[in-house]
């Protein structure tokens, strides 16, 4: 499961946008439920850029037991990396999360990055669920992009936008 330098990443790996975030953030920071049953890990890239006058977007994650958001429920997670200004430094650095959420940084014109990294056991899938997504509410004078990328497929052409 392991990626190879022999093959394209493209090959290996899904890329997707799952979402635009923006300035009147309450369904819009929804991010596109995806199917995690052929994969064994996501990495969920968040891009923010801060305008003036910022309220930082609150980051949830998802899961539910279809790619169309069926019995949705909270998904735990306990850390993610931040670089909360990247026109400075392309450095991310390790950062707890408390109560499965965390805000993005409110400093006024700065480009901030977040990644959170999740195991497709971190699901509950003794439940059925299988499909996840990420949230971002309440973000106001800032823009961005969500996007999953999924690898470890569990065989070439694995789907991630359906069940």
């Amino acid at each position: 499961m392991s990626l190879t330098l022999n093959a394209r990443l493209s090959e290996q790996a899904a890329f997707i946008q799952a979402t635009a975030i923006g300035a009147l953030a309450t369904t819009v920071g929804d991010g596109a439920y995806v199917s995690l049953k052929n994969y064994a890990k996501v990495c969920v890239v968040i891009d923010v850029t801060n305008a003036t006058t910022v309220t930082g977007g609150v980051v949830t994650l998802k899961q539910a037991t279809a790619v169309a958001g069926t019995g949705e429920k909270a998904l735990a997670f306990t850390r993610m990396l931040a670089n909360i200004d990247v026109a400075a430094s392309q450095t991310m650095v390790e950062t707890a999360v408390s109560n499965n959420t965390f805000t993005t940084d409110t400093t006024n014109s700065k480009r901030l990055r977040y990644i959170i990294e999740i195991d497709t056991d971190q699901l509950d899938v003794d439940g059925n669920f299988d499909c996840f997504r990420v949230d971002v509410a309440s973000m106001a004078a800032a823009t961005g992009t969500v996007s999953y990328i999924l690898w470890g497929a569990r065989y070439s052409g694995a789907a991630a936008a359906t069940d």
